[in-house]
């Protein structure tokens, strides 16, 4: 079945969802029922190509055979019994993911937000206990344009009206500054500042891409001062960028990675915090904690997403693949497209506002058989699996040059 045959069942599956759930995100009217590597198929049939890949979720794109085979054999031993106790599979992912980190100690969560969250917490007992803050005076430095989760204290220091008007009174101790500026940054930084939270490619933004040496010079800002540096890599980092970890681009080691997303492989919702025992060793038992945090699914799925990540297989193809993506999306320039910024996978495209917003693109994209996502303005993002054959990758932007040429 194509793309242009009547929807009748996905339409009637999406209208009965909408018709349920409160109304925080505004999907496209698809329905999915089965994937496969960079392909989805909804439930009339009709094929997608993937270009979103679950925010990069789905790095290893869908139902990949060592991952789901890894879920398998968990489900029949053991699937939870909280950090009350400890299972067998808690060391090895620990260990292993502590040594792609190539740092001491991990602590496993479930989200994003949370795995941010704990890195809030944790950069602000460091302070109290290592640096000698006073107590309740800790600040932590973070950026415009910033996405970090959508829990009160993480949207409290965002910028977007969306994510942030409505759910006040916030969490104080946030000072922002604008991204890729390191003159604020070290403006900003006095005896209390306990951490500097960073994206070092700014995903929900639109893939903004800092400049040259600012991660570096981050680095040096935290280290000079006794500050922390807490890079979020939820979004870019496990391989997406063409390189394990996006800070690896400036050959720069944060003090805190904050890692989800393509950690649970597709699979189960991972995220983790890693860093140094000077770091996480502020922690003792019954300050912080989550029941399904580190429970044996999520550790023989992110188990496997370290063992794969380790032969650096994956980071090559997307440093390959993100050559032909941005090679062919620069053709488009002066062609209904007016700005793109890419690393590795990872694309943000500004479209001419004058053909119409990002979400019209998108609906047209999937019109004819492709799945990518808007975001601020006239921006979409693509973030194919890193599993995708290179003339998918390509059919899969012919469809948005045809998009935007013919507006």
């Amino acid at each position: 079945m194509t793309a242009t045959q009547n929807p009748t069942h996905a339409r009637e599956e999406f209208e009965r969802a909408e018709s349920r759930t409160a109304h925080n995100y505004h999907p496209l009217p698809v329905v999915v029922s089965h994937a496969e590597g960079a392909w989805m198929w909804d439930v009339d049939g009709r094929r997608y190509l993937d270009l979103l890949a679950g925010y990069s979720a789905l790095n290893f794109g869908h139902s990949h055979p060592g991952l789901i085979a890894a879920a398998h054999a968990q489900l029949d031993q053991l699937t939870l019994t909280s950090r009350a106790f400890v299972h067998d599979r808690f060391a090895d992912f620990c260990a292993a993911l502590g040594d792609l980190c190539g740092k001491d100690l991990v602590l496993p969560m479930n989200t994003g937000a949370e795995a941010v969250e704990t890195a809030i917490k944790v950069s602000r007992k460091w302070g109290y206990e290592v640096k000698g803050v006073p107590a309740d005076q800790a600040k932590i430095i973070v950026a415009a344009g910033n996405f970090h989760g959508r829990t009160t204290t993480i949207v409290g220091f965002s910028d977007d009206p969306d994510a942030r008007d409505g759910f006040g009174p916030f969490t104080p101790g946030f000072v922002t500054v604008p991204y890729g500026d390191l003159a604020a940054i070290e403006a900003a930084i006095d005896a209390n500042t306990v951490a500097v939270l960073i994206e070092p490619i700014q995903g929900e933004g639109g893939i903004v891409i800092p400049p040259d040496g600012y991660l570096r010079g981050i680095r040096d800002l935290c280290t000079q001062h006794d500050v922390l540096f807490a890079a979020d890599e939820i979004q870019a980092g496990l391989g997406r960028t063409g390189k394990t970890f996006a800070c690896d681009h400036e050959d720069v080691v944060p003090d805190i990675y904050i890692l989800g997303k393509a950690l649970g492989g597709g699979i189960v919702p991972v995220s983790a915090i890693v860093a140094d025992r000077d770091v996480l060793g502020v922690l003792r038992p019954g300050q912080h904690g989550s029941t399904f945090g580190g429970n044996p699914l999520a550790c023989a799925v992110g188990l496997t997403v370290v063992e794969m990540l380790r032969t650096g297989e994956h980071q090559a193809r997307a440093a390959e693949l993100g050559i032909l993506l941005r090679e062919r999306l620069e053709t488009m320039l002066g062609h209904g497209v007016v700005g793109v910024r890419t690393r590795g996978l990872w694309a943000g495209v500004d479209v001419d506002p004058a053909i119409g917003t990002g979400r019209m693109v998108c609906e047209a994209l999937m019109a004819r058989g492709v799945l990518a996502k808007d975001t601020h303005g006239s921006t979409i993002r693509l973030a194919p699996p890193l599993v995708t054959s290179s003339e998918d990758l390509l059919w899969g932007l012919d469809q948005l040059e045809a998009v935007v040429s013919s507006a």
